[in-house]
C-alpha cells in the first residue's frame, strides 16, 4: 500500500539515505563480491530498478565494461553462462519478474541480489546479497531505495575500474537533496503553478541521466495517478514534439544535453511552458538550481526530488 504522508516522510530522509550509504561505503572492503571484472555483466529490474540500471550500465559500458541493463520481463536476454554475472535488483527482493528471470542462471551464471530486504525471497536464491541500506520506506514508494540503487551500482563500477569509491559523491548528494529540502519553500509553489495542466506533465533528460525523468514521472502517475512521461532530450525531437501542438504542454526539463537547444526551439515555437532543472534551459519560465548541479553524477542522484515533491504535493491535494 502507498501512503502519501509516509512518502513525503521518506523524502525528507533522502539526505540521511545517501549519508548512510556513504558511511557504508567508507566501511566495506569491497562492498561487492566480485574479485575482477566479469567478462559480462547484466543487470536485471524492473520499474525504478531498472531505471537505475540502465543508465548504470551505461556509465560501466563507457568506461569499459561489458554490462548491459535489461527489464526483468524480457523474454530472452544474455543467456546463462559460467562468463556471465548476473545483478538481480528489487528493493523488496519479491518482483516475480525478476525472481524468474533469476532462475534461469541459478546453477550456471553467478547471481548477485542487489535489495534492501536481505531476507527477501531474491536474498535466498542469489549466490550473494548486496544490501541497499535504504531502510523502511513507509510511503510504499520506491524513492531512497531508487537512490541506493544507483549509489550502489556506482560503487560496483569505481571496484571494477580501480577507481575511488563514491563515498564523497553520496555526501555531496546528501548536500545537494538537503539543499532542495531547504529551500522547497522558495521554489516548489512556482515549479507547482508552471507544472499544473489537465494534459499532464513531461519530462526530459541527457541520455546519461534518463532516470531522472522516468522515475520523475512514474511518481507522478502513482501517487497523485496523474498523466506524466519521460523522454530521452535528443529523442524528445522525434517522438514527443508533436504532443506539443495539440495539448497544454508542461515540462520539467532535466538540462544538461547537447540536445537542449534543439528541444528549446520546438517549446518555444509552440508556447510550451518549461521548467530548467540544474541550469538554463532557452525559454524557460523558471530555473531549479542546487548545490553541486555542475557534477552530472550530482544530479543523477538529486534532480528527481524535483518531479517526487510535485508528486506529493499533488497526491496530498488528492486527499
Amino acid at each position: 500500500m502507498t501512503d502519501q504522508a509516509g512518502f513525503r516522510s521518506d523524502l525528507d530522509r533522502v539526505p540521511d539515505s545517501l549519508f548512510g550509504l556513504a558511511a557504508v561505503v567508507d566501511q566495506a572492503e569491497p562492498m561487492w563480491p566480485v574479485a575482477e571484472t566479469p567478462r559480462r555483466l547484466l543487470l536485471l529490474g524492473m520499474g525504478s530498478s531498472h531505471f537505475a540500471a540502465d543508465v548504470c550500465a551505461r556509465r560501466m559500458r563507457a568506461a569499459g565494461i561489458d554490462a548491459v541493463a535489461e527489464l526483468a520481463s524480457v523474454a530472452t536476454t544474455w543467456p546463462a553462462a559460467p562468463d556471465l554475472t548476473l545483478v538481480a535488483i528489487s528493493a523488496g527482493g519479491s518482483s516475480i519478474e525478476t525472481l524468474q528471470a533469476v532462475d534461469a542462471h541459478i546453477g550456471t551464471s553467478r547471481v548477485i541480489a542487489l535489495t534492501n530486504d536481505v531476507d527477501s525471497e531474491l536474498a535466498a536464491r542469489c549466490d550473494a546479497v548486496v544490501s541497499m541500506h535504504a531502510g523502511v520506506e513507509a510511503g510504499g514508494v520506491a524513492c531512497r531505495t531508487y537512490r541506493n540503487t544507483i549509489g550502489c551500482l556506482l560503487a560496483l563500477e569505481s571496484q571494477l575500474v580501480a577507481q575511488p569509491s563514491p563515498a564523497d559523491l553520496l555526501r555531496r548528494s546528501g548536500e545537494a537533496s538537503a539543499d532542495l529540502l531547504h529551500r522547497a519553500p522558495k521554489w516548489l509553489a512556482d515549479v507547482l503553478e508552471c507544472a499544473d495542466a489537465a494534459d499532464g506533465l513531461w519530462l526530459l533528460a541527457p541520455a546519461e541521466r534518463i532516470s531522472s525523468a522516468r522515475q520523475g514521472a512514474l511518481m507522478v502517475r502513482e501517487g497523485p495517478r496523474r498523466r506524466a512521461d519521460g523522454c530521452e532530450t535528443g529523442d524528445w525531437s522525434h517522438v514527443d514534439v508533436y504532443l506539443t501542438k495539440t495539448l497544454d504542454y508542461r515540462a520539467i526539463v532535466y538540462t544538461g544535453s547537447r540536445w537542449d537547444d534543439d528541444a528549446a526551439d520546438w517549446l518555444q515555437q509552440r508556447g510550451s511552458t518549461s521548467v530548467a532543472v540544474g541550469g538554463s534551459f532557452p525559454g524557460a519560465r523558471l530555473q531549479v538550481r542546487y548545490a553541486g548541479d555542475d557534477d552530472v553524477r550530482v544530479a543523477l542522484l538529486t534532480e528527481p526530488l524535483i518531479a517526487e515533491l510535485v508528486a506529493c504535493e499533488w497526491w496530498q491535494a488528492t486527499q
